[in-house]
């Protein structure tokens, strides 16, 4: 693939149910195997305490860069289809999930950062912007980048006083290599 011709794209990975830092390491993989995607890096995985409905098991996340030729909209289908082959149902919105893959931006081959508020997607993903479990493994992977309207990852760090965030592992290998820290209030 030719970097000219690529479009760069951020996924959100997290999982909660059945063993979930394997589910996210799993999906990791399956990214991989996206036609004319390649995964570029990946985040550390990291443990967050569930946001809204809060009476269900810890979450692992990761954010996950793609260099791809597939348009956002047929990235995102994808996204879905590896949802529902890894045994997610959608069945409460912000309940317990197998998996939940998010496409957090998409940055045309052109250098757009894209947005969108379709039916079938929104982009830049909405609350990204304020939610621990993205915003710390993005800026592990991408410190310097811009969020289209919101501003930069590093300053929007500072929305997410006290969630709770603790990075446990490098995503491919599952070394422990970090501890937990609460975000600024």
């Amino acid at each position: 693939m030719s970097p000219a011709d690529l479009a760069c794209a951020y996924v959100g990975l997290g999982s909660n149910l059945h063993g979930p830092a394997a589910q996210v390491r799993t999906a990791i993989g399956l990214l991989g195997e996206l036609p004319e995607t390649r995964v570029e890096r990946c985040s550390g995985l990291y443990r967050s305490s569930p946001v809204g409905m809060t009476n269900q098991p810890d979450f692992i996340n990761a954010v996950c860069q793609l260099s791809t030729r597939l348009e956002a909209l047929v990235l995102m289908r994808h996204l879905l289809a590896l949802e529902a082959g890894r045994g997610r149902v959608r069945a409460e919105a912000g309940g317990p999930r197998i998996l939940d893959l998010d496409l957090l931006l998409y940055i045309g081959a052109d250098g757009v950062q894209q947005a969108s508020r379709s039916a079938d997607v929104v982009l830049p993903h909405p609350r990204l912007h304020e939610r621990a479990f993205v915003l710390y493994p993005l800026h592990e992977i991408a410190p310097a980048l811009e969020i289209a309207g919101q501003g930069g990852v590093g300053d929007l760090m500072a929305n997410c006083s006290g969630q709770t965030i603790e990075r446990l592992a490098d995503a491919a290998a599952g070394r422990e290599d970090a501890g937990s820290f609460e975000s600024p209030p």
